[in-house]
């Protein structure tokens, strides 16, 4: 089942790079009791992730801080060391946006939101959207139609439903 506007998100534990290397980000932690932008893409440096959808959220950072969200989150079905190595390059990291890895896709398919495209190397992917969700209940939920597009589910679209 697909989640959606008013659910609460599973329980997940997620990696990121430390000073220390690769360390478990338990994200009901990340959420209790804060405002949290989480949004997702199919793959690190896949064109339309690269080029619009996390460089969309570096654009609004500073308008979503102003409505008060604490945190903006970036998963995807990447090892931790891709996704350290593209906050870097695309500056993500330096704007404060946190980079995390879901490697084992679950999840990404706890919330009903993987999907396989075989013919591009693809599997068990996220698809793309962004959410808002408020102590951990889901309040906002922008999805795409089809992975290659980046209109809902950029910043921009997001603060539109905020």
């Amino acid at each position: 089942m697909t989640i959606t506007k008013g659910d609460t998100l599973p329980a997940a534990t997620l990696v990121q790079i430390g000073d220390e290397g690769p360390a478990p980000v338990a994200l009901a932690e990340k959420l209790n009791g804060r405002k949290v932008v989480l949004f997702a893409v199919p793959g690190a440096f896949t064109p339309t992730c690269h080029s619009a959808h996390v460089p969309s959220f570096i654009r609004t950072k500073d308008q979503f801080d102003a409505k008060g969200v604490d945190e903006i989150i970036c998963i995807s079905v990447n090892d931790p060391f891709v996704m350290k190595a593209w906050g870097d390059a695309t500056g993500a990291a330096a704007a404060g946006i946190t980079m995390l890895s879901d490697a084992e896709s679950a999840f990404t398919k706890a919330i009903g939101m993987d999907f396989d495209a075989p013919p591009a190397g693809l599997i068990a992917r996220s698809k793309r959207y962004a959410m808002l969700v408020e102590n951990g209940v889901v309040v906002a939920l922008n999805e795409e139609e089809s992975p290659g597009a980046c209109e809902v589910s950029a910043g921009e679209g997001l603060l539109d439903v905020m």
